[in-house]
């Protein structure tokens, strides 16, 4: 019940209704660390004396030493060095009866006035809206409640406009759905403004075709590539909602195991709608994703805008015929890696040694270091590989 009332104490005030007590100055606005001197004064028909008044500040009662009493039918408290406000609603500042009774009360209202907004940065999705965020300042909190206002208007020409749609991307952002410009900059601002002041950013200029972003690539396949072990083929369309109009894209994949929540990524696929991704684990789920980079759109020079990834695609490497930890193979399978490997080792000397016919440790050693290195190009992935 207590909250109830508190709560109700912060509501505008209906002045037809007659209060048993006032409380000046009535819901004052302070900066933090100011004083306050607070006056509670009873009508006289309640035949009540300052004696018998007592405050409360958010529920807490207040030191008698605070108060002093001003005349027959006030008391005063003394507030010092004021923090900042529990609640952006105001901080609730009662008067009381002895038995309890609430005589009046008042919004205490203690903060900071508002920064300047800084770091404004919009996106437009397929050049259909526009989103704008920004930050609220170097400090942020405020301690009462601060409004920001998103503002917009065409450079040379036009009205101020005010964005509608806000924390659609976040506490600080604001969504303008529709009725935008092309091939004209817009001027981009932001007001915040609450009891102690109104703060400004700086005016942001852009052009629509310079900050889009697009849906993620569609139609994400991921499938394997022959009976190869460690390798798998990923494929997708672009995002269908430009496809009508002028613009490069390049792509990014990543990709990580089942078991992991760590992903690789592979930055430079460019613009091609396929890759391979190579040097896997043999027997292994793999999950892809796919995003886009719409750049150069009708001339545009901007680097453009990351879209967001696809949803996780999943397939499997096949499984390795040799089975990991072995130590001791069946006697035909280990002379048939044996004869395959002397077979390599014979064609590389035929080609690298040069008619030399001693054969020799070094040699050898020579020819596993050519057979780690081929193993090793085989094994990285291939940006630019055509499936």
């Amino acid at each position: 019940m207590i909250t109830f009332l508190f709560l109700w104490l912060c509501l505008p005030r209906v002045e037809s209704l007659t209060y048993p007590a006032v409380i000046s100055p009535q819901d004052p606005t302070l900066v933090i660390g100011s004083s306050l001197i607070a006056a509670c004064s009873v009508n006289s028909d309640l035949h009540l004396k300052a004696e018998d008044l007592y405050w409360t500040l958010n529920g807490r009662r207040l030191p008698p030493e605070s108060y002093k009493v001003l005349n027959g039918t006030t008391l005063s408290v003394a507030l010092a060095n004021l923090n900042g406000s529990r609640q952006q609603s105001g901080d609730n500042l009662v008067c009381h009866s002895r038995d309890g009774s609430i005589l009046a009360g008042s919004c205490l209202y203690v903060g900071l006035p508002p920064e300047k907004p800084v770091n404004i940065t919009c996106w437009s999705k397929n050049m259909k809206d526009l989103t704008c965020k920004w930050a609220p300042g170097t400090e942020g909190e405020t301690y009462l409640h601060t409004n920001y206002t998103l503002k917009y208007k065409l450079r040379w020409y036009g009205r101020d406009n005010t964005c509608q749609e806000y924390r659609t991307a976040g506490q600080y952002s604001c969504h303008i759905p529709k009725d935008l410009a092309l091939f004209t900059p817009y001027e981009i601002w932001v007001e915040a403004s609450n009891r102690l002041g109104v703060a400004v950013s700086e005016v942001v200029m852009l052009d629509i075709l310079d900050v889009v972003t697009t849906d993620p690539p569609a139609d994400v396949t991921v499938s394997r590539v022959g009976d190869l072990e460690d390798q798998l083929s990923v494929r997708w369309s672009s995002p269908p909602a430009l496809k009508d109009f002028l613009f490069q894209a390049k792509y990014q994949i990543q990709y990580r195991v089942e078991d992991s929540s760590e992903w690789k990524v592979v930055d430079d696929v460019g613009n091609q709608t396929s890759c391979r991704l190579a040097g896997l684990r043999p027997g292994t789920v793999y999950f892809v994703q796919v995003r886009c980079n719409p750049f150069g759109i009708y001339g545009s020079k901007k680097a453009g805008i990351w879209s967001d990834w696809s949803n996780p695609t999943a397939a499997s490497t096949p499984r390795s015929d040799r089975l990991p930890g072995v130590c001791d193979p069946k006697s035909g399978e280990h002379n048939t890696t044996l004869r395959r490997e002397l077979k390599q080792f014979f064609g590389w000397v035929k080609k690298h040694a040069y008619g030399c016919s001693n054969l020799s440790i070094k040699l050898y050693d020579q020819w596993r270091v050519w057979l780690q290195k081929s193993h090793k190009t085989r094994n990285q992935v291939l940006p630019g590989d055509k499936l």
